[in-house]
């Protein structure tokens, strides 16, 4: 069964714990357009227009790229993009690794922003990120003693300046909702993860040391939904991603999805998007 194409990191950097590449949008494009067919990383993605347009399209989404423009994704999700000759800005990829996968704050800060996949944040706010961007492009570019040390506080910041963009930035959340946030942000790494796997809700409750009572509080008071339905939604989501950007049959997806009764499966993602599986594919392309 052909599998969604994944891409991988483009650096020459030969290093031990991780690995991290940044590069000029002008520099990419050398004065033609860009086009990306539908693919997914097994890395973190940011893209950052400070002049151009184009469409992002992210796990089926359409964003229209203008000047401003800053795009965050995580591992596995699944996006195509055109960008236009005239665009430039900054586009920055790196794994978990490199930032450090075991320290647990760095995780969570990573989480965070990329559970936000675009922003389109006032002036003043892009440039304090475009000028982090600059400072990690220039130190990946000269490569003086200490550099990745120098890009990883930058990523750090960029992180949490990233996560701040909002109408209304607002104070820092009290202790209990940061906790809430921190076990609903866990509980979509997971499904991104596991749902071919595991689609039972107190499965996911027991990974994160909740009962489920606990776990669905959280999904209600974070997005007003069940758990159940968050898992009902990464199996549509993975269903999409698997339909649009491969030439797999319905059965082979269904199975790959954990599903061994086929009419099952049609019948699931019907209820879901109101079309068949076969219907949904060729209405979209």
């Amino acid at each position: 069964m052909e599998k969604i194409p994944v891409r991988d990191i483009r650096t020459t950097d030969n290093q031990v714990f991780g690995r991290c590449s940044i590069r000029r949008i002008e520099d990419i494009l050398e004065g033609k357009d860009l086009l990306h067919a539908l693919h997914r990383h097994n890395f973190f993605f940011i893209l950052a227009v400070s002049q151009g347009e184009g469409v992002h399209e992210i796990d089926f989404v359409p964003f229209q790229v203008s000047p401003g423009s800053v795009f965050f994704l995580r591992p596995g999700q699944v996006h195509r993009l055109l960008l236009k000759a005239n665009s430039s800005g900054y586009l920055m990829e790196f794994d978990l690794e490199f930032c450090g996968s075991k320290d647990k704050s760095v995780a969570q800060r990573l989480r965070k922003a990329s559970s936000k996949n675009f922003c389109q944040p006032e002036d003043s706010r892009f440039k304090k990120l475009d000028s982090l961007l600059l400072n990690m492009f220039d130190e990946h570019s000269t490569r003086q003693d200490g550099y990745l040390d120098a890009i990883k506080a930058n990523l750090e910041i960029f992180c949490i300046e990233y996560s701040r963009q909002s109408t209304n930035p607002g104070p820092a959340t009290n202790s209990n909702s940061l906790y809430a946030q921190e076990r609903f942000e866990e509980l979509l790494e997971l499904l991104e993860d596991k749902i071919s796997q595991i689609k039972n809700a107190s499965q996911y409750a027991e990974m994160l040391h909740l009962s489920p009572y606990q776990l669905n509080a959280i999904t209600k008071a974070s997005v007003g939904k069940t758990v159940s339905d968050l898992i009902e939604e990464q199996v549509i989501l993975e269903s999409k991603r698997y339909l649009l950007a491969t030439p797999n049959q319905v059965k082979d997806i269904a199975w790959d999805l954990g599903y061994e009764d086929v009419s099952y499966f049609i019948r699931f993602f019907k209820k879901h998007t109101g079309l068949s599986p076969d219907a949904f594919r060729k209405n979209f392309r």
